[in-house]
């Protein structure tokens, strides 16, 4: 299996959404698909401290209810059910601190949406588009191959060096997905990502990625039907930070993706409390539907260059570095069956790997206090 095929995702044609506790019901908006909001539909402005803009817009005015294929339909406003953690005593957990993802005080019943004044279809063909021939890609991290309904893990945040024309990105991130021995794979990613060409900048940004099959397309956030958000206070693409230093304070966050058990949809929610930010509904999914046989974790470039003349991962430092001085992922942790539990994965069905062990490596890869862990990056060929 190529490795391009780990993060190629995809998304069906129709939502059906059921609800188990709270509904609202959706309004069609038409056809565009685009940020753009008119005044009546945008309900308070916000600006982050960071200089980010978001309007807050009507939970049902969302991108994805554009598409008048989501017409009428009910929206899922919290899980039916949290997975059971399993309680990991870390010695590091004094030696890290936690990130924060941007908040938004938006008002009830209302989201955030992030301006952003180079929208367009940049990302959307980028961080999604794994499987392409046409996009050079490489991984380090660790692989997974087993029944799957779910993972977290903590991701150490970095700001890799990534050039700013080269429309290639760097990414520390979470994937859960359903991948065939033969053709192309589906899933759902998380993370923190660097993309230069896409955000105007080089900061470490949140970012959600999937496929939308039905209109052969690539979806990054709010960027076309897929995702319903319910977190009014979560910005989607939004800077991440503080953001960890070499030799210097080190900070993560925590990504959750889970099947509700009730409604089936596929639920991610940050943070050790589990705070959920919205779903993609499974209903949408062909062969993840009702589960999942691989994951990843750990980091990646792609882009037009990523493989030529490849950026950064992580701290762009080599692996073998360790602590302080290299990203990681720990906690991670899996489930394996419908009973919603957390559990710490086979080290039997998990596969380290590094595409290219010249420009990235991993290292001190197994179990212990952390849970499963992995260190990995490198410097790539920048300059």
């Amino acid at each position: 299996m190529k490795g391009n095929n780990i993060f190629r995702v995809a998304l069906l044609s129709y939502i059906i959404l059921t609800i188990g506790g709270k509904e609202l019901k959706s309004t069609n908006s038409g056809e565009n698909t685009g940020l753009t909001f008119t005044n009546q539909q945008v309900n308070k402005t916000v600006q982050t401290e960071d200089g980010d803009i978001y309007d807050c817009v009507d939970v049902n005015q969302q991108p994805t209810f554009k598409h008048p294929l989501f017409k009428d339909h009910e929206i899922q406003m919290e899980p039916s059910s949290s997975p059971i953690r399993l309680d990991i005593k870390s010695p590091l957990v004094a030696a890290v601190s936690h990130a924060q993802l941007s908040t938004i005080d938006c008002p009830i019943g209302t989201i955030p949406i992030l301006r952003n004044n180079k929208l367009d279809t940049t990302m959307v063909q980028g961080i999604s588009t794994l499987a392409s021939n046409d996009l050079q890609q490489l991984v380090a991290g660790i692989k997974y191959w087993d029944e799957i309904y779910g993972s977290q893990a903590s991701i150490n945040v970095y700001e890799p060096k990534v050039k700013q024309d080269s429309n290639d990105l760097s990414a520390s991130w979470i994937q859960i997905g359903s991948v065939p021995k033969v053709g192309k794979g589906v899933g759902i990613g998380a993370g923190s990502c660097v993309y230069p060409s896409f955000s105007g900048d080089s900061f470490a940004r949140f970012h959600i990625s999937w496929d939308n099959e039905e209109l052969k397309k690539n979806c990054i956030d709010h960027n076309c039907p897929g995702f319903v958000q319910v977190s009014r206070s979560v910005g989607l693409g939004g800077r991440v930070h503080p953001i960890s230093v070499y030799n210097g304070p080190q900070y993560v966050i925590d990504v959750l993706i889970f099947k509700d058990p009730k409604t089936k949809n596929w639920w991610l929610a940050y943070s050790s409390n589990n705070t959920p930010i919205g779903y993609w509904p499974s209903s949408q999914f062909s062969s993840m539907k009702d589960k999942c046989n691989f994951a990843f974790w750990g980091g990646y470039v792609q882009g037009p260059t990523a493989s030529s003349d490849p950026p950064q991962i992580g701290s762009g430092h080599f692996a073998s570095e360790g602590f302080g001085k290299v990203a990681f992922v720990r906690n991670i942790q899996a489930i394996e069956d419908e009973n919603n539990k957390l559990v710490t994965p086979s080290i039997r069905s998990a596969h380290p790997r590094a595409d290219n062990p010249k420009l990235y490596t991993y290292d001190d890869y197994g179990l212990n206090d952390d849970g499963m862990h992995v260190y990995y990056g490198g410097p790539g060929k920048y300059s």
